[in-house]
């Protein structure tokens, strides 16, 4: 495949080889992505070499090394639930199934007991020392930390309610007799 990308175009062998970057502005000390349409020439030469190069690379690899490779990349974003991450897990389980890919459930546990997002630090912590990770169910496991996250979010709407009270100051006047 290196030979092929080397032959396809040298921007894309580039691409690989320096490990592209997208081009980033700066507004107000922060870096953003720089849009398409001010891209310099050399820019979008480069961005080009790019996306053929990762076209060669999906294209080169196979959908089912491609699918297997997805679940060793497991990661929970910190914006999505305890049930939507659960049916990803379980659909890419059942997927490795389907490609006869075995997974014991304790190394599954494992994959996602290291992806969760660090507000969930303290109970990964606290089920690794009081549940036997290699006799504890996947179910029993999402519904422990689906708990966790329950009381999570309860405790911050809590938070945010509050009682405001109206306060008056009045000074005391004397007068100088």
């Amino acid at each position: 495949m290196i030979f092929f990308i080397k032959t396809l175009d040298r921007r894309a062998w580039r691409a690989l080889v320096a490990s592209y970057e997208p081009p980033m502005i700066t507004v107000d000390v922060v870096s953003v992505p720089k849009p398409e349409v001010d891209w310099t020439d050399a820019e979008e030469q480069a961005s080009m070499g790019n996306a053929k190069a990762l076209n060669v690379i999906f294209n080169g690899v196979d959908l089912n090394v491609f699918k297997l490779k997805n679940s060793d990349t497991l990661k929970m974003s910190e914006d999505e639930s305890m049930s939507e991450y659960n049916e990803r897990v379980l659909e890419i389980t059942n997927e490795s199934l389907l490609l006869d890919e075995k997974n014991p459930d304790s190394k599954i546990m494992r994959k996602v007991l290291r992806s969760l997002p660090m507000k969930f630090d303290m109970k990964v912590t606290a089920i690794k020392e009081a549940y036997n990770i290699t006799t504890l169910k996947l179910d029993e496991l999402f519904g422990s930390l689906l708990t966790f996250e329950i009381a999570i979010s309860d405790k911050e709407n809590k938070k945010g309610k509050g009682i405001a009270f109206k306060s008056i100051y009045e000074e005391e006047r004397t007068v100088n007799q």
